[in-house]
Parts: C-alpha cells; structure tokens; sequence
C-alpha cells in the first residue's frame, strides 16, 4: 500500500516486540492519494482496511436533479470512519424518511497486503435495486469473503428514482444523471486507487440487477473506458422489467409532483427550483403514489454537458467490449420471488402475460390476444392462471424480464469480439440464498438477488451450515480469480474441480452453481428456443428503448 501505510505496519511490529499493551494504543491506516489525505480503520473481521463513506462527488443544492460535480482534494486529513450518509434519499414501506440527497460516498476495502510493490486487482461494485433503492453501505454488503482473496473491493453509490434518473431533455436536467454519478465514482477509483494498493490495470466492474444493467450501459455509452473486465449479475440493457416502457420519458413529471405537493405552475423550471427546497422524502413518496417511473433513457446532446448515452441501446456498439473478459449469468428462479408470498386472491385477476407484452410490445389488439394465448398454452397448457400454477407462472416471469433478455445481450457481445465470456446459471437453494432466508420463503431454486449471500458478509445470514460455506468459498474464489487473471477457474482445485469453459458462438458452455458445480450446454434450452423465435416473429413491434 502506500509508504504511509507500510510505517504505520512497522511501528506496530515494533510496538509488538517490545511487549508494549497494543490494545491501548490506535493506529488507523492513513493514504496519501490524488483526493487528499485519508485516514481508515482497521477492520476487526479480517486482516484488511476499511474507508467508509469517501466523498467522490457532490449534488448542486440548487438542483438536486441535476449533474453532479467532482469532490475536491481535501485541504484536511479525511476520516474515513463512517458510511453512515451513503444513502441516497429512496422509499420505504414504513414511510420513515429514508437518504439525504448529499449521499455520493464510496467504500475501499484493502487488504492488508497490499502496497506499492504489491499492487492488488480492483472490484468496483455497483448495488442493484431498480434504480430506486439500495446502497452500497457496508451493512449491506460486507466485504471480507472477498477481500480475504487478496484483492480490493470498492463499492459505490449513485443517485436514485427522480434525483438519479429524471430525463427532461434540457442542460439543466438531461437525464442519466445516476450513472453520471457512477463515472464519476469510476474516475475516482482510477485516479485514487494507486495509493491504496491497487492496480489501476486490473478493474473489474461488477453489479447485480440495476448494477448489472449500468455495467451494460457502461460499455455502450460514450464516456472514457474506466475498467478492464465486467461481471455482470441477473441483469443486462435489454431487461424488460427494468427498461421497457410504453411512453417516452415523461417530461412534465416536475410538474405534477410539485402540483400533487400544493404548488402549481406551467413552468417545468419553477417547479424544480420548488422541489429542490422541497424535503426528499416527500418528493420521493409522491413520485411513488404517482406510478411514476424513472429509468435510464437516451440523451439529447448538449454544449457543455458530457452525455453518457445519445442513441438507442439497441442500435449501439459495444466497442469497450473488444478483447475483454466477461462474466455473466442468472438465478433460475429470478421472478418467482414476485409471486412466492402472494395468496390465492392475488392470481385470480392476474393478467401477467397480458401486461408483459403489453408493456413491451406495440401490437393490435387481436395481434395481442394471439400471442398471449401462444404464451399461455407455452407455459401452462390449457390450465387457468391460479396458485396451482406459481412455478410455471414465476418460469414465464424469469425467463421474459431477465433470462432471455440475458442471452440476447450475449449474442451482441459476441459480435464485438470479447476476449471469453464466462455463462452461470445459479440454482443452489440454501440458508444464504438472500431473498429466501430474508422473507422465510422455502423451496428450491435460486430467487432474485439470493446468490449476494455467497459473495458477501449480509448481518441477518446464518454461517454455521457447511454445505452453504462450501459453496461461498467456491463463489467468491472464482469471482476473485476471474478478477485477478480473467478466468475465473484458471486451474482446477479440490475447491473447483471443474474447469469453466467459456462459451462460444456455436457452443453455449455454461456453469451451473449448485450444491454441485457443473458444466452444461445452453440453459433452459427449450424456453430460450421459444423466446427466440418469438421475437423473431415480432422485432418489428418491440418498443424496446424508444426515446
């Protein structure tokens, strides 16, 4: 690490020898970086150091939904002691007023063997959670599993719902502006993170969901490439649930939220200047009673205002992709999580293909009926939608909103020429799978976000049953090594005594993570094939990233 950091070791090396009472005495890592100075603390799960809540970034107050603007260096040494602020303003059930919008903090996680002869690989991990929830605080994804494999890990955060992903096609408010947060969250660590140990050749991007999808926008967008390899996890650009809409941005939204709160105007710009004096929660709140979505969108270009993405995602190249290492796969129950708590009540007016296609696809009304009962005779026969049918309906779910989607996105990335493309499928069903053990949901299969149990340290998960502990020993060491060398099994273990083979045009290979590891040929390959001709048969009316 730095030179700082290798004294600090020392004097505590030398305090040991001398039998002085260490226990007494505190000595936090401190790092002399391009930001400034910044002081850490030594964590007590690990030999590594923690910085919490780094300030890489800051909101304008006059405009919280506007672009945000580089930290300055600190004139002062920065304590790095508290992630306590990374929360960005997002809403709860409780209706507790949840986030600040000064919330754009960063964590570094460095192992104590890092230093300037020693330079560690980088993961920069980015939260998931539609892009309106989550963060990337420590008590939510503790880091030791994976700095234990001797890299760094950093995760991040970034503005959410109308503060991140407001898209009014002006200077003031061009849209994008959470992952404008994250570039700049990116240039910090690539700027910084040689001070702290870290190799700025060796940066991994890596997310879940709403992460895995700004990874893909990432490397179709048209900022500076800030990373070297990709992980990404249940969710890519195409995603339907997150990305496809029937309308266009909508870009009277600051007009109805401020009416809805007691102020109304004509004029879009009075109405923010109103909300940015307006308390978060409550604009947040509102949005959500509204049915008001915000999402990534395509920009408009401006003079003077860097753009992240100015055309349709699926009309981009992938240039970043050239050469580069990718990891990437799914749950095999992603949806069913949706359906897993509802009652009988719930499916007897559930019209989800309906809705789905819908959402997604510009079709006559008799073209609608069609394909729907093609759908529906697909996955559930001539049976009528009921709880009988939850496997079946939380199968059609997955595979429409992430599965498919997952392997379209592969297909273009193949075209562009990636170094390997390493394919999983996660099906393992045990105490840390996330979702099940936070909402006491029994069965098998993988739900949604439950594979983050076996790559990070969450509070409320149990570590006391073998087969689990196994199994995030396995993840977390191929996700480090696929960090590290680009392949996530470069020789096989009695850990990992199977080789993972990267999938190729012709050959889908593919890992399935289960109590067993092994590997396969094209997942769910009969459902795919549907999907495929599917779309096939109605490209034309897709409304896929429309403007």
């Amino acid at each position: 690490m730095a030179v700082k950091m290798r004294l600090i070791f020392s004097i505590i090396f030398i305090i040991q020898y001398y039998n002085v009472e260490c226990s007494k005495l505190r000595l936090d890592p401190l790092v002399e970086s391009n930001a400034g100075l910044i002081r850490g603390l030594q964590a007590s799960d690990g030999d590594y150091s923690m910085f919490l809540g780094i300030p890489f970034a800051k909101v304008n107050e006059s405009n919280p939904f506007g672009i945000s603007t580089p930290q300055e260096k600190f004139d002062d040494v920065y304590e790095a002691y508290d992630d306590s602020l990374m929360l960005c303003p997002q809403y709860q059930s409780s209706n507790i007023k949840v986030g600040n919008v000064n919330c754009l903090f960063l964590n570094v996680y460095v192992p104590n063997s890092a230093h300037s002869q020693n330079l560690l690989p980088v993961m920069i991990f980015i939260h998931g959670g539609t892009f309106t929830s989550g963060s990337g605080r420590k008590s939510e994804y503790g880091p030791k599993y994976l700095v234990d494999k001797n890299i760094i890990l950093i995760t991040i955060n970034y503005r959410l719902g109308p503060y991140g992903f407001m898209c009014l096609d002006t200077p003031e408010v061009p849209g994008n502006q959470g992952l404008k947060d994250q570039v700049l969250a990116l240039r910090w660590v690539k700027d910084n993170i040689g001070a702290f140990g870290g190799d700025v050749n060796k940066i991994t991007l890596f997310g879940r969901s709403a992460g895995g999808i700004s990874i893909d926008l990432h490397l179709l967008s048209e900022h500076d490439n800030l990373f070297n390899r990709v992980i990404m996890q249940s969710g890519t650009s195409l995603a339907s649930r997150v990305l496809q809409t029937p309308d266009k941005p909508d870009k009277t939204a600051p007009l109805k939220i401020a009416e809805y709160l007691d102020f109304k105007t004509d004029s879009v710009s009075d109405a923010l200047n109103f909300l940015a004096q307006t308390d978060t929660h409550l604009v947040i709140t509102t949005a959500r009673t509204l049915n008001m979505v915000f999402k990534p969108c395509v920009e408009t270009v401006f003079n003077d205002v860097e753009p992240f993405i100015t055309k349709p995602w699926t009309d981009a190249e992938f240039t970043k992709i050239k050469g580069m290492p990718i990891l990437i796969g799914f749950n095999n129950k992603e949806r069913s999580s949706e359906y897993a708590r509802k009652d009988e009540k719930y499916f007897e007016g559930l019209n989800v293909i309906h809705d789905k296609l819908n959402e997604s696809f510009n079709l006559d009304n008799d073209d609608l009926a069609n394909m729907k009962n093609i759908i529906q005779h697909f996955y559930f026969g001539d049976e009528k939608i009921s709880i009988d049918l939850i496997d079946e309906i939380g199968d059609f779910d997955s595979d429409y909103t992430y599965i498919h989607p997952i392997q379209r996105s592969i297909k273009k990335y193949i075209e562009s020429s990636p170094e390997n493309i390493y394919y999983y499928m996660f099906s393992y069903s045990g105490g840390r799978n996330f979702y099940r053990a936070r909402y006491n949901v029994t069965g098998e299969g993988a739900f949604h976000t439950d594979e983050i149990g076996y790559l990070f340290d969450v509070s409320f998960l149990p570590e006391d049953n073998v087969n689990d502990l196994i199994l995030l020993e396995q993840m977390t060491t191929m996700w480090a090594n696929f960090v590290k060398y680009g392949d996530p099994t470069p020789a096989t273990t009695d850990l990992l005594p199977v080789k993972w083979t990267p999938l190729t045009k012709d050959k889908w290979h593919y890992m399935n993570i289960h109590s067993q590891l092994s590997m396969e040929s094209r997942p769910l390959n009969s459902r795919m094939a549907f999907w495929d001709l599917f779309y096939k048969l109605n490209e034309d009316a897709s409304r896929l990233c429309e403007k």
